[in-house]
């Protein structure tokens, strides 16, 4: 796929890239990050956003290297082998919107648990806080909406749903998900080479537990 025609600028000194998935998205980052030529790559859910040095390079300059940086398109996505199990204990104290989503979607605990549970997912992108995991695959029938008013502080581990994704709250901090369990997989470890446990392609379970 050409993505000739869908690079825009965004700004001064910013360019975005359409492309059609987060898996798509962060292998073409990843081949942007290794030719050097951009101040800073980040792959979002649809787009790969470039950052250029607009003191020593104008915009059409950036839009001609961006073009033939991407050259013939998207590259192949190789998916991760490894699958990282994450424990949930779901609803009660570490769940506090867990009874109302039962109740809106008309869901017994059992099968919200069972639903959320039963298949296997792939992290799209980090954001929003440092290590926050967006992960898409959420099963049609746990759709629901983020919160109107979002909380002031999240407990780091926290395991939320809203807009057909699962978040994962690596740090504590504030936040508008609905919150359905916590996990006590270490998802951020400050002396680790990689502090965060997951990253974008991360192949992922929930597995319900009855107790952190």
């Amino acid at each position: 796929m050409s993505l000739a025609n869908k690079i825009q600028s965004c700004g001064d000194d910013l360019l975005s890239v359409a492309v059609p998935g987060p898996a798509e998205s962060q292998q073409l980052a990843a081949r942007l990050r290794a030719t050097g030529e951009w101040l800073e790559v980040v792959g979002g859910i649809d787009t790969v956003a470039l950052r250029f040095d607009a003191a020593n390079i104008d915009a059409d300059a950036a839009q001609r290297t961006a073009h033939e940086s991407i050259g013939a398109g998207i590259p192949v996505v190789q998916s991760s082998p490894v699958v990282v199990e994450i424990p949930v204990c779901y609803g009660g104290e570490y769940g506090p919107d867990f009874d109302a989503v039962c109740s809106m979607l008309d869901l017994s605990a059992e099968e919200l648990v069972a639903l959320h549970t039963e298949r296997e997912y792939t992290v799209d992108m980090l954001g929003f806080t440092p290590g926050f995991a967006y992960i898409g695959g959420l099963d049609k029938r746990l759709n629901v909406a983020r919160l109107r008013e979002p909380r002031v502080q999240v407990a780091a581990g926290s395991v939320g749903i809203a807009a057909g994704r699962t978040g994962l709250y690596a740090l504590p901090g504030p936040g508008g998900w609905v919150l359905i369990g916590r996990t006590s997989h270490p998802l951020f470890d400050a002396t680790a080479d990689e502090p965060f446990a997951l990253s974008p392609g991360t192949r992922v379970r929930f597995v319900a537990v009855s107790a952190l």
